[in-house]
Parts: structure tokens; sequence; C-alpha cells
């Protein structure tokens, strides 16, 4: 068969199978991330049908996907609001991570992977996915609830940290010396701090120069400035999935907003390619000997991440039940822990397969924490209803108050002849009746 013809096949059946799934998932009410996986473990190497003659080209999908994926992301948040969540959630912001990243880094040392996949693993554990989350959080209605800003600022700050964590570990598993970390981490930071600094000031500007009212410019232009800087700061070692998020954040106002509407297909495409495609390059005969290390982990990060959830809602002022629902929320784990675990693959092969089983368990458990976290934890914290007293006790404990029949047996006293008014030492005087 020829090459193209091959291509075509392959990646068509891909594409219409992905949309099966994607339908199956959404009548089932979980995300298709799992199945996605699942697809790729299926297709790829080891499994029952490899794909060859497209793997390049899912590959190249797959960058753009992760690019679109941070894009999107970029665009819900204006700088001012980046600016207000880092100075109001921060310690917040502080206790994820110490929560969540730490459990990964434990296991990776303990699993004997080494500093650098330590590294890596911390990411996969730290890290929850906000499309699962901003999918359930619609599907459950809770969009207007006093949690979900306190939801979305956890977020946010996770998202800021991955302008810092991707470019030190791209770094780390690059192999390069201490100063050139160093650099590196310097260029990023200060790559960040330009944009945020741009966005606030010249935001408006940006977002004119970008702006058409045609949507078919928009949109060559919004992904041509996108897929540039992605390539331009991959070329620096600062990670595309940064740039691309940095230009997000620049564009604001009816840009932004038109650009979401436009590039939300091809996110969602690109996204889905993206999942296959890590799928594809694990081996399926890989994930057992890594399973129980996948459900331990996901259990100490799934209380962790309840913890970190109830701490930053008692922070905001939120009530109890409002501080498990917050915690339940932030369980899903998705798109970054399988970004991170694909750039560190190449340095520890392991990484993979642990990393699609623990998103596999986290990303069915996440939308059923959700859900369930808060029922639960008010029913096990439900306090028993006191026992009936028994008929003595209760005579015993009775108000000192004379029953009916009592009262009827008591001798009738006639009311004493009026007299001289009492004295005022008789008023203060204690009553003994």
């Amino acid at each position: 068969m020829h090459e193209t013809t091959a291509l075509l096949i392959e990646l068509g059946a891909i594409i219409l199978g992905l949309g099966i799934l994607g339908r199956l998932a959404g009548r089932v009410g979980f995300s298709a991330i799992p199945l996605y996986l699942l697809a790729g473990l299926a297709f790829g190497h080891g499994g029952l049908l490899p794909l060859n003659a497209s793997e390049e080209f899912v590959a190249t999908g797959a960058e753009i996907g992760v690019i679109l994926l941070l894009l999107l992301l970029g665009l819900e948040y204006s700088a001012s609001e980046l600016v207000s969540n880092l100075k109001t959630q921060y310690p917040s912001g502080i206790v994820d991570f110490v929560l969540n990243a730490v459990p990964g880094a434990a296991a990776a040392l303990l699993l004997g992977w080494g500093p650098v996949a330590a590294v890596a693993l911390a990411g996969v554990t730290w890290i929850s996915s906000s499309g699962v989350i901003a999918k359930v959080l619609g599907d459950l209605g809770r969009l207007g609830n006093r949690e979900t800003p306190v939801i979305l600022g956890v977020l946010v700050i996770e998202d800021l940290a991955m302008a810092v964590y991707l470019p030190l570990l791209t770094a780390l598993l690059a192999g390069l010396s201490l100063a050139g970390g160093s650099l590196t981490l310097l260029i990023s930071l200060g790559t960040v701090g330009a944009v945020l600094y741009l966005a606030l000031r010249h935001g408006r500007l940006i977002s004119r120069a970008v702006s058409s009212d045609n949507p078919e410019m928009l949109l060559l232009v919004v992904l041509g400035l996108t897929v540039l800087v992605a390539g331009v700061a991959q070329e620096l070692q600062v990670s595309a999935a940064v740039g691309a998020f940095l230009v997000g954040i620049a564009l604001s106002g009816e840009v932004a907003e038109g650009a979401h509407n436009l590039l939300a297909p091809l996110r969602d495409l690109f996204a889905a390619v993206f999942f296959v495609f890590f799928g594809l390059n694990t081996d399926p005969a890989a994930i057992p000997p890594v399973l129980v290390p996948a459900l331990i982990l996901a259990t100490i990060t799934t209380l962790t991440k309840i913890g970190t959830g109830w701490y930053a809602a008692k922070r905001a002022g939120v009530r109890t039940a409002g501080r498990w629902r917050t915690g339940g929320t932030l369980v899903a784990r998705g798109e970054f822990s399988i970004v991170i675990a694909g750039l560190a693959v190449g340095v520890e092969p392991r990484i993979g397969p642990l990393a699609t089983a623990y998103v596999l368990i986290l990303v069915i458990l996440g939308p059923l924490a959700a859900r369930w976290t808060e029922p639960l934890a008010r029913r096990l914290t439900r306090k028993p209803a006191p026992a009936a007293p028994a008929p003595a006790a209760a005579a015993a404990t009775a108000s000192p108050e004379v029953s009916a029949s009592a009262v009827a047996e008591l001798p009738v006293v006639e009311p004493p002849v009026a007299g001289p008014p009492a004295t005022e030492a008789n008023d203060a005087a204690p009553s003994h009746s």
C-alpha cells in the first residue's frame, strides 16, 4: 500500500475512533482522557495493532496539542487576575506543592530512579488537571459556588508554577550544568516577568495589534504567533508549553474570547491526539509491574489533594461542606501530568507506564471524588443521635415542674388576707417557695 494512502487510512481511523470514544465518555459522564490513553495503549508499541504509517504525524500533532492546551488555558486568565491570585492564594499554593509533590519525589527515590526522575514524578503528582476539573465543575453545576474561585485560584498558581518548573525540568533532563540550568531558569523567569509586565501595562495594544473582524485572519495570526513563540521558547530551553501559556496571558478582552471560540475545536482534536500519542509510546506490558506503586501513590495523593482543598477553602472562609467539595474537586490529574511524564521518559522510561497508570486511576476517580467527597465526609463526621432515656432515668432527670396530676392532688390554700405592704427588706429577702 502506498505510504500516503496508509497514512490517510490510519489517521482517519484514529480521528473517527477518538470521536466515538469521546461520545461514549460523554454519555457515561466521565472524562474521555482515560479512553484516549487506553486507545493509544491498544494500538501502540506492544499493542494489538501498531500504527506505523501515521506515527510521525501523530507525534507532531501531539506537540501542537500541548501548545493549544496551554494557549487556551492562558486565554482564560488576564494578567491582573493572575497577579491578584498570586497575592491572595500563594500560601495555599505552597501547601499544595508540599503535600502533593513530595509523595511523587519520595516514590521515585524509593524505586531507585534517581534525583532527576524524582523531580519529574513530583510534577506528575503535584499538578491537578485544569481541563478535567473545569468540565466537572460545569457538569455538577458548581460554577457559581462559593468555593469555585478557591479551586480556580489553586489551579492558576499551579499553572504559573509550571512556568518555572518546566524549564527547570527541561534543563535537568538535558543534563545541563548548574550554571546552564540556572541560566535557563533566569531566562524563563525573565520571560514570564516581561510578558506579565507587557500584559498589565500594554495588554490593550497587544490585543489591538492581533485583533481582526475576520475570523480567518484572527485564527491564522493567533495560531501562527503561538506556534512561533513556542518554537523560540523551545530553542531557549524554556518549554514550548510555557511559551504558549504566556501568549494566552498577553491576549485579553474580545480578542481572547474570539480566539478561544475559534481554537477550542482545534485544541480538543490535537489534545486528544496528544493523549493517544502518549499511549502509543507506552508498552502495555510495562504497566502491570508498576500498577501497585501507582495505586499506592494515587491513594496518598488523593488524600493530600483533599487536604489541600480543605486548607485553601478554610483560608477563604468557606464553610465545611464547601471545603470538602474543594478538596474532592482538585483530585483529578490529567494533561499536565502526561506532559511532564512525556518529557521525562527519555531519561527514565519507567516513568511513562507509572504515569499512565496513575493518571488513568485519578482521571476516573477525580469526577467521583468531586461528587461524593462532601456527602461521604458529612456521613462519617455526623454525630450519632443521643439514645432515648429509660423511664426511670427520664423521671430522675425530668424538669422540676410539677405534673398536672400532682397539681390536682395538692391541697387548696386560701390566699392570705391583704396586710400591710411588704417592706424593702422583705422584697430583698430570698424566696423559699
